[in-house]
């Protein structure tokens, strides 16, 4: 699947950044006040999976408004990756797209990443680990 540039760095963000994935569309509620959350998959290039998810690790302590980041395997595709994230809200998200780190991750994993698929938007609501 070609993905634009945006739909990539989109992508890429959070994934590799430390705290994102393509979304099917934006939650109108999610916003100021809201925490945003993403979940989606990601599909490496065969063989690449490992080192792939080395990238999606790597740097991902200390990003503002990450509350959670979590890289997961597929068990049934062993190319697939599954990437959830919490963010306090979607301006960090954002704004963490902008950091020289996360751009310079996105530039290594780029040639490791076949695609993105069910990506979604979601607002948090609570659970271990997050704000009430």
């Amino acid at each position: 699947m070609a993905l634009g540039r945006r739909e990539f760095t989109v992508a890429m963000m959070a994934t590799v950044g430390g705290c994102t994935l393509p979304t099917t569309g934006d939650n109108a509620r999610t916003g100021a006040g809201h925490m945003f959350g993403l979940i989606g998959k990601m599909t490496a290039t065969p063989g690449k999976r490992e080192e792939l998810i080395g990238l999606l690790l790597e740097g991902t302590e200390g990003m503002p408004g990450c509350l959670s980041y979590i890289v997961a395997r597929d068990v049934k595709d062993e190319n697939a990756i599954w990437i959830t994230e919490v963010w306090d809200h979607k301006d960090s998200h954002a704004a963490s797209l902008k950091l020289p780190a996360v751009q310079a991750t996105i530039a290594k994993a780029r040639p490791m990443i076949a695609g993105f698929s069910d990506g979604v938007t979601v607002e948090p609501v609570g659970g271990v680990g997050l704000p009430k």
